[in-house]
């Protein structure tokens, strides 16, 4: 009963969070639009250079923090770490709630490419700690299914309340949701005492004493900050998580892509405004919070994670290629009730490497991952800024839109192929591979 209470209440600190979020997401390109180009046309060059940029530089700092934040989560604490990026995201909206002339837009420009690269990952990377921390192995991936199912039920939230609000209340909104979560947080949430069972990992991966019989919790703070070594060794000690992180890599890049570009597409090519936004979003998360709550708990136990990552991905090429092609404005909407399938790829990854490492090493291996979702995000828009920019402008070398949005699902493609290496390849946890050596080394 207490177990369930911790979960309940980080499931609403995580909704309360995203649903901040996902509340001012349809509005974005409209503000930015007005802001940056006068609002004069529907393709703005400009805005898209600008989210590219953005998206970038979170990227590449949300690289080096995210493993940092969750090591440091390992020694200090889960709720202590989750402080700072709750606070720092209210920053930027509560600017946008304020004002949205062009000089308070840069203002949320800045703060929010600065605060993102703490903020972004840092609730997500945090949550599935925590959950790690109080589930078993056996049941990781129902509850990451659930905090999945939990963030696409904000997005559907958030997305129908845009729908419902005017621009000024959007961000107005948004702003007391983010501080109302903060607080809830510090209020009702604590810290889980983590499981004693891992007797058979006496050494974790990463030793941070190196060698020293001082426990994690006496090492200083600077020592608890992983190196790239580190991270290194981390990769390397299995072939899964290996490939989950490239899977990681590149499933990222398409949903980076797809978040920054397909809407400026979407506006380029259909005209279409926060309300229509707000509509996809809404039809995309209500199918991935019913499969993520519901169905996935059930299916993800018996069928497995790694078929089910292929699934995953397998759906994802097929939203991107109906939407490049799209002939109508209608088959964005038809095209995105293909979310209840392709959304399920994070918990997954997610649930594949948890298995990988020992509870007290959830953090840094959950802040790795979401680093090479940060590093995609670096990548991203360098590759499909300049192709987004060229195929919506008059100087594209042929008449296809949507040649950007096709890329993006060849991203898909790639991860595909590199799930199906860890689906062929039969899953032995750390603990078992461990077990295994024990009884080799003591055999008579």
């Amino acid at each position: 009963m207490e177990e369930l209470g911790r979960l309940s209440h980080l499931y609403v600190t995580v909704f309360l969070s995203y649903f901040s979020l996902y509340l001012v997401n349809p509005a974005i390109p409209d503000v930015t639009v007005q802001a940056v180009c006068g609002g004069g046309k529907e393709e703005c060059s400009l805005a898209i250079y600008l989210t590219g940029f953005t998206q970038a530089i979170t990227g590449l700092g949300a690289v080096v923090m995210m493993p940092m934040i969750g090591n440091l989560s390992d020694v200090y604490g889960r709720k202590n770490l989750m402080t700072i990026p709750m606070t720092l995201a209210i920053i930027p909206l509560v600017i946008m709630a304020w004002n949205r002339t062009t000089n308070f837009y840069y203002a949320y420009y800045v703060f929010k490419t600065l605060t993102d690269i703490v903020a972004d990952g840092g609730i997500l990377c945090l949550a599935l700690g925590y959950l790690a921390d109080c589930v078993a192995e056996g049941k990781r991936v129902a509850v990451f299914s659930v905090l999945s199912g939990v963030i696409c039920g904000a997005n559907v939230c958030g997305s129908l309340a845009a729908r419902l609000l005017s621009t000024p209340h959007i961000f107005q909104v948004a702003a007391v949701i983010s501080i109302v979560a903060a607080i809830y947080m510090r209020v009702f949430l604590k810290d889980p005492v983590r499981e004693k069972n891992d007797m058979l990992l006496e050494q974790p991966i990463l030793n941070p004493g190196k060698g020293s019989s001082k426990s994690s919790e006496n090492i200083s703070f600077i020592h608890q900050i992983p190196s790239p070594k580190d991270v290194f060794i981390l990769f390397r000690s299995s072939n899964k998580f290996a490939l989950a992180a490239s899977v990681s890599f590149f499933t990222s890049l398409a949903e980076a892509g797809g978040a920054a570009f397909l809407m400026y597409f979407l506006k380029a090519r259909f005209h279409f405004n926060k309300d229509q936004f707000a509509v996809v979003l809404l039809i995309t998360n209500l199918g991935a919070t019913l499969t993520n709550a519901i169905f996935m708990p059930i299916l993800g136990p018996i069928v497995g994670e790694e078929t089910l990552l292929c699934v995953a991905l397998f759906n994802g090429f097929l939203n991107m290629l109906f939407d490049s092609i799209a002939w109508s404005a209608w088959v964005p909407y038809a095209s995105a009730s293909l979310g209840m399938f392709f959304t399920l790829s994070s918990p997954c990854i997610r649930s594949i490497v948890s298995k990988e490492v020992k509870s007290s090493e959830q953090g840094i291996a959950q802040g790795c991952i979401l680093g090479i979702t940060s590093f995609a995000n670096v990548v991203s828009p360098l590759i499909f800024s300049p192709l987004s920019a060229l195929f919506l402008s008059e100087r594209a070398p042929f008449n296809f839109p949507g040649f950007c949005v096709l890329c993006i699902g060849f991203a898909y493609v790639v991860g595909l192929i590199l799930s199906v290496v860890i689906n062929i390849n039969p899953f032995v946890s750390r603990r078992d591979r461990v077990s295994e050596e024990i009884n080799v080394e003591y055999r008579p």
